[in-house]
């Protein structure tokens, strides 16, 4: 009798639950969002749908997925699942916690996995005892926290867990998941008759900024508290969805990163003389609560740093605003707030005050100081997440200024500040328009900025040792080539990548080393290349080995679709030498587009045969006619037009690649090998089979005594050096613009 009344109680809690809570997906195929490192293919996927989990800490603002991605693990894992919340538990909790997984490990030998809600609220000496259990296997750690780790979790514990950044879900995920709460009729509102009106669904999507709770929470709102109408449909427009959510939820903490990033961008908004950034950071800053008086401080710093002898009267300017605003406080105190903000975007900027610090580095002990680099602040986590990549220091440039990007790029264009026309202001207005001109079209013919690294994780020395080797292997030329291309190729650790060319794994090693958290699937042409390289990767642990496809280019579609667990799309797609094989280059195109997520590379370095080494460079003969033939002849070859394996080079390459919707940067590099000229290799050359080399020459008029004449002399046997030419391609895959379609549930029959 107490099961029922226990099972009916739960029953009532489940039905009695907010929307959000009811909503929180079971599965992964219910799991919206986070593709970066949940989508096919990706570790993260691999690991839970394998129950090969680590410890794992994800971390992100609020209403990203933290809490639903653990419940999806526990639903999925065979593991026993316990959940703390930091905020409540302490020793004691975790101490019965450990004592429990320890029976369950003794006496079912079953694992345990630990979930900590906001781990961040634990204290060292609660974390510090809860490392030796991790470290020794007891509990698998997954922790949640919308706090930086770097700064709030341990480092021991850290290194010993595999970090995954959240990041706020994009308008459109928003709609999925509330069009998802509509249709379900267990847990959301299918059962009822919903109508939701296209501007209202995104209203809701756009002001819940990214997070899906509070989505959720007032589309709950608008459906519980509208009242059917005559046909007993509850209308929600867009006047309903503004009284459910009517105020934007910035990601904005007074403690945290979000504090910490944007007074950074803030700062260096100014600091690049673009006033309608720093009025916009400046704006977020004010809307989400932020002490005028702590935004004071760091303008009187920056008109001594930044702008000094420049202009004197900044730090003058910026104090006159400071005690204005301290006489007359808010809400009027914003005016003399974001006058002293134009007027340090607008003043000319020198950083020669800064020749006071090196005056004090050489009287102390001599210490190298990273520059920042990017508009989020990097002081904390830039080994974890890259913050800072990409930044471009002004005072490195002519007139201390350099265009690029400080404001979202949503808001490219969008103009907070015009200078006006009499004072101070009159010769400004001409240097801030051509500023943003500049600034415009710089960003248009600039490449992508460097992404943020969105995982981390614990080194595996064994791992990466095996990897080291691997790829050291290959010489020192090769070795270039590979770097060269791996450069562009700008793989981040939580990308899939696809090598078409692994039966020679120039690349395969170093990009698994790239993308712990991602993966790579490797192509290769026959049954040995493939058991070869399975014998090759058993030196690694099974979620990190390659994946295995045998097959041609063509025919990855199929081989992909055949694997339900396999990637459709991928971020990078590597080869080389793969064009002059093919009879035609289009479908190759095409289909490295289909797998291509829109923005992937794909990154080929090829040899161009039409630049191939010339066999008379070899003869150390004296000039004669003979010699002349021969060398004509070869120019005539490999000039020829009509032959599908020498007509191309690297502006064919350019051209097809961008007919094929691919945004193409193409660089050619001469190369040189030291190579042993075999007997095999001349015999090749010299058969009688259509399309040798010797039928080539023949056709381009040499005759039988020539060939046989240059077949004697060739230095078979002897070490050459032989030169070719490279090109190293990197092709964006262009994003195409498409049309958003209405959302709109149909009102149910009776």
């Amino acid at each position: 009798m107490s099961d029922l009344f226990a099972h009916a109680h739960s029953k009532h809690l489940s039905r009695s639950q907010p929307l959000a809570a009811r909503m929180r997906p079971r599965h992964l195929e219910e799991y919206i969002g986070q593709s970066h490192i949940l989508a096919p293919g990706r570790l993260l996927r691999r690991a839970i749908q394998a129950d090969r989990l680590s410890s794992l800490i994800f971390y992100g603002p609020p209403g990203t997925g933290k809490t639903t991605l653990a419940s999806v693990i526990a639903s999925t894992s065979r593991s026993h699942f316990v959940t703390l919340n930091a905020v409540m538990a302490g020793i004691a909790d975790l101490r019965q916690t450990i004592d429990a997984a320890q029976q369950r490990a003794r006496d079912y030998q079953q694992r345990s996995i630990l979930f900590v809600d906001e781990v961040h609220r634990w204290n060292k000496s609660q974390q510090d005892a809860l490392l030796p259990w991790v470290e020794n296997g007891t509990v698998i750690l997954i922790g949640a926290t919308t706090e930086n780790p770097y700064f709030t979790v341990n480092k021991a514990l850290l290194s010993r867990s595999r970090v995954f950044q959240l990041k706020p879900l994009q308008d459109d995920e928003i709609k999925m998941i509330i069009m998802q709460a509509l249709q379900d009729q267990e847990r959301g509102y299918g059962r009822l008759s919903v109508i939701l009106h296209d501007d209202a669904l995104k209203h809701l999507a756009d002001v819940a900024n990214g997070d899906a709770r509070a989505a959720l929470n007032a589309l709950e709102l608008a459906v519980e508290t509208t009242d059917p109408d005559s046909e007993g449909n509850i209308v929600v427009s867009l006047a309903v969805a503004e009284e459910s959510i009517q105020k934007r939820a910035l990601l904005y903490d007074r403690e945290g990163d979000y504090h910490f990033d944007t007074i950074s961008a803030f700062i260096k908004s100014m600091r690049g003389s673009d006033p309608d950034a720093a009025l916009y950071w400046l704006a977020k800053m004010i809307y989400a609560g932020e002490d005028p008086r702590f935004i004071f401080r760091r303008m009187i710093i920056f008109a001594s740093e930044d702008i000094g002898m420049a202009d004197p009267q900044a730090l003058v300017h910026v104090m006159a605003a400071a005690q204005a605003f301290d006489r007359i406080g808010l809400p009027e105190g914003h005016y003399p707030l974001a006058q002293a903000t134009i007027y340090c975007a607008t003043a000319p900027k020198s950083n020669s005050v800064m020749g006071f610090f090196d005056a004090l580095k050489l009287v102390g002990e001599e210490r190298e100081a990273e520059v920042p680099n990017h508009l989020r602040d990097n002081s904390r986590d830039k080994e974890g997440f890259g913050h800072g990549q990409g930044y471009k220091y002004p005072h490195a440039y002519r007139e201390h200024w350099v265009a690029q990007q400080y404001l979202p790029a949503s808001l490219q264009g969008k103009l907070f500040y015009q200078a006006g026309e009499l004072g101070y202001e009159r010769g400004l207005a001409e240097q801030v328009q051509k500023r943003r001109e500049l600034q415009l079209a710089a960003l248009q013919e600039s490449e992508t900025p460097a992404p943020e690294i969105l995982s981390f994780s614990p080194p595996d020395k064994q791992s990466r040792r095996w990897l080291a080797r691997a790829v050291s292997n290959w010489s020192s030329q090769l070795g270039k080539q590979q770097q060269d291309l791996l450069q562009k190729a700008a793989l981040q650790r939580h990308h899939l990548v696809l090598d078409l060319s692994a039966s020679q794994p120039v690349f395969l090693w170093e990009a698994l080393r790239q993308t712990p958290e991602g993966g790579v699937w490797a192509l290769l042409p026959d049954r040995d290349s493939l058991q070869s390289l399975q014998e090759q990767a058993m030196n690694l642990p099974p979620l990190l080995r390659p994946q295995l496809l045998q097959g041609t280019p063509l025919q990855l579609p199929e081989l992909l679709a055949a694997d339900p667990e396999a990637p459709q799309a991928f971020d990078c797609i590597l080869g080389r030498n793969l064009l002059a094989a093919l009879p035609t280059r289009q479908p190759f195109y095409e289909t490295c587009a289909k797998l291509l997520f829109d923005g992937g590379r794909l990154c080929l370095l090829e040899n161009i045969p039409r630049y191939g080494q010339r066999l008379h460079k070899f003869l150390d003969l004296p000039h004669s006619d003979w010699l002349v033939r021969l060398r004509l002849a070869e120019e005539k070859v490999y000039q020829d037009i009509e032959d599908p394996l020498l007509a191309w080079d690297e502006n064919t390459l350019q051209t097809e690649l961008s007919q094929a919707g691919f945004k193409v940067e193409l660089s050619l590099t001469q190369w040189r090998r030291e190579q042993l000229l075999h007997p095999e290799q001349v015999q090749r050359w010299f058969s009688s089979q259509p399309g040798s080399y010797a039928s080539r020459l023949k056709k381009a008029g040499l005759d039988d005594a020539d060939l046989q004449k240059l077949h004697q002399i060739l230095p078979i046997g002897k070490n050459l050096t032989w030169q070719y030419r490279a090109a190293s391609i990197s092709a964006s895959k262009i994003k195409p613009t498409f049309y958003h379609s209405n959302w709109m549930t149909e009102p149910k029959g009776d």
